[in-house]
C-alpha cells in the first residue's frame, strides 16, 4: 500500500532525529558556512538519512536540503524542504534544544510537515488539515493555549526590518513584561510548541518563504488553529515579512501592538 505523504514526513523526520540523538555529545567535525555559522557531521548524516527516506518513497519529487541544496527533477511541482538539525549551535554546545524539520511544498502550499524532537522522541506533524503529536506510536491532536504566557523571541540574524524593528527590544518593553514571559530557545522547535500549547506565541524577523527552518512549524501552527501572520498582521510571507504565531487572537493582537510601537506601518 502506498505510504501517505504525511507518513513519509514523519518517517523522514524520525530517521534524521535518530541520527542526531545517536551522535549527540561526540566530537564532531565542523564545516564552515556563512560568518559565525557552521554545519556538523551530525547535520550531514541526519540529512542523508532523511533524503534516503524521501527518495525511496517519492523518487520523482525534488528536495531542498539545508546542507545539500536542491536535488531531483528541476521541473518537479513537489519539493521536500529539509532542515536536518535546527539548532546546530545549541547541539554543538551539547544543548538538547534542537529540531529536525521536514515539509512538503506542492506549488506554493505546504501540504504536510513534521518536526521531531530527537531527545524526547516526540514528533509534531500535520496532514494539512489537523496537527498532531506522536509519541510512542500514539497520536494526539495538538491544542494551542495562551495559558503559559511564555513567548519565544528569536534573536538570531538576519534582521531585514532593522533598525526599525528588533525582536530583542520586545524583551525590554514594559508592555511585554506586564503581559508575557520571554523565552529564547534558538530553534524552531519553539514554533511547534505554540501549536502544542507549550508556548503562547513566537516572534521572529526575517523573510521566511520556503525556509527549511520555518516551513514545518508554520504549517503545524496553521493546522492547529493558531493565528499566523507577518509582523504587521499581514498574511505570512508578504509585506515586511517576519512571523508572529500566537495561540489565540488576544495574544496575537497584544503582540502586534507591541511590535507596532517599533516598526512604522508605512514601510
Amino acid at each position: 500500500m502506498l505510504i501517505r505523504d504525511e507518513e513519509v514526513a514523519v518517517k523522514a523526520a524520525q530517521a534524521g532525529a535518530a541520527v542526531v540523538a545517536a551522535m549527540y555529545g561526540a566530537s564532531l567535525t565542523r564545516f564552515p558556512k556563512s560568518a559565525g555559522d557552521f554545519a556538523t557531521a551530525a547535520d550531514i548524516e541526519a540529512e542523508n538519512a532523511i533524503l534516503d527516506v524521501v527518495r525511496t518513497a517519492r523518487p520523482d519529487d525534488a528536495v531542498m536540503g539545508e546542507e545539500s541544496g536542491r536535488t531531483g527533477p528541476g521541473d518537479a511541482e513537489r519539493t521536500w524542504l529539509v532542515d536536518p538539525l535546527c539548532g546546530t549551535l545549541n547541539y554543538a554546545a551539547r544543548s538538547m534544544l534542537v529540531a529536525v524539520n521536514v515539509a512538503l511544498r506542492t506549488g506554493s502550499d505546504i501540504m504536510v510537515a513534521a518536526s521531531a524532537d530527537p531527545f524526547s522522541e516526540e514528533v509534531f506533524w500535520t496532514d494539512g488539515d489537523h496537527a498532531y503529536l506522536r509519541h510512542d506510536g500514539v497520536d494526539e491532536r495538538l491544542a494551542p493555549s495562551p495559558d503559559s504566557r511564555l513567548v519565544d523571541v528569536n534573536l538570531d540574524p538576519p534582521f531585514p526590518n532593522g533598525p526599525g524593528f528588533r525582536a530583542v527590544r520586545l524583551l525590554a518593553d514594559t508592555g511585554f513584561v506586564e503581559q508575557f514571559r520571554p523565552r529564547v530557545v534558538s530553534t524552531t522547535l519553539a514554533v511547534a510548541w505554540v501549536a502544542a500549547g507549550r508556548r503562547a506565541a513566537y516572534v521572529t524577523d526575517g523573510h521566511l518563504q520556503d525556509s527549511v527552518h520555518f516551513a514545518s512549524g508554520i504549517a503545524l501552527c496553521q493546522a492547529a488553529g493558531c493565528v499566523v501572520t507577518g509582523l504587521h498582521g499581514q498574511p505570512p510571507h508578504t509585506g515586511v515579512g517576519g512571523l508572529v504565531v500566537a495561540a489565540d487572537g488576544e495574544t496575537h493582537a497584544a503582540l502586534l501592538e507591541l511590535i507596532a510601537n517599533q516598526i512604522p506601518f508605512d514601510r
